[in-house]
This record gives structure tokens, sequence and C-alpha cells, in this order.
């Protein structure tokens, strides 16, 4: 079993094998990627705080798809 640092006891951060910084939760489920390992933490965070109050469930979903005919 791999040990990794965990980030405030919440999250950890990895290396892709693309010099890409992914951060995951202790569930194991990916949560941001990022080009360097500061601004993963920093994003992760922000992410994880704003979770935790609510604001990242009550934000508006757009769809990406037109309907009718154009």
């Amino acid at each position: 079993m791999q040990e990794f640092e965990w980030i405030d006891d919440c999250f950890r951060v990895e290396e892709k094998k693309w010099g890409t910084w992914s951060s995951y939760d202790k569930e194991g489920k990916e949560l941001i990627t990022s080009l360097q390992k500061e601004l993963c933490i920093s994003a992760t965070r922000w992410y994880l705080k704003e979770k935790q109050e609510g604001f990242v469930e009550n934000q508006v979903k757009y769809e990406g798809v037109v309907g009718g005919k154009l």
C-alpha cells in the first residue's frame, strides 16, 4: 500500500505522467487537475470549502446542446 502526504487531512495530490498534478479525496475521487502542485492544492482547498458551504451544489448547470432546428 502506497503512503500519501495528506493535505489538511482532507485530500492528497499526485504528479501524473504528463507533468500535471491531480488531487484526490479520501475515497479516491479525482477533484482538480492543474499544471503546478501549488495551484492544485490552492484550487482544491477552494473547491472543498465551497462544497462544504453549499456553493457547488447550487450552481446553475447549462446544457451544451442546442435543441431545435437551426
